[in-house]
């Protein structure tokens, strides 16, 4: 059986962190994107203003350089790749909260 890019991640963390620190980033990384209004165009699962999280993570799927694509886009914003309706660039996030993001995205936007 072949695993997706965000399966992997989601391995590869868990390997890393462990179960609850997994767990810990997921909560975090949902906090970020509901602190910085992410939750108001985009859901985990269907398009809403923004494409579904999980359909950024397909997109993505197998690149090797998603996490800084991603973090780039978060952070500059921009249309095009999903539609017309620019996404707000998010310049005030720190490099690690924009890399937290980036991961949970790419991850499917787990709750843990």
């Amino acid at each position: 059986m072949t695993m997706t890019a965000p399966q992997l991640l989601s391995a590869a963390l868990l390997t890393l962190f462990g179960e609850a620190a997994l767990a810990q980033s997921a909560a975090a990384a949902k906090a970020l994107a509901s602190k910085n209004a992410c939750m108001a165009c985009h859901a985990v699962d269907r398009k809403l203003v923004g494409p579904a999280f999980k359909a950024v993570a397909a997109q993505h799927a197998g690149q090797a350089d998603a996490l800084e694509k991603v973090s780039a886009r978060i952070k500059s914003g921009g249309s095009g790749i999903y539609g017309p309706v620019p996404m707000p660039a998010q310049a005030q996030l720190k490099d690690d909260e924009l890399k937290l993001l980036a991961g949970w995205i790419l991850a499917g936007a787990p709750d843990q």
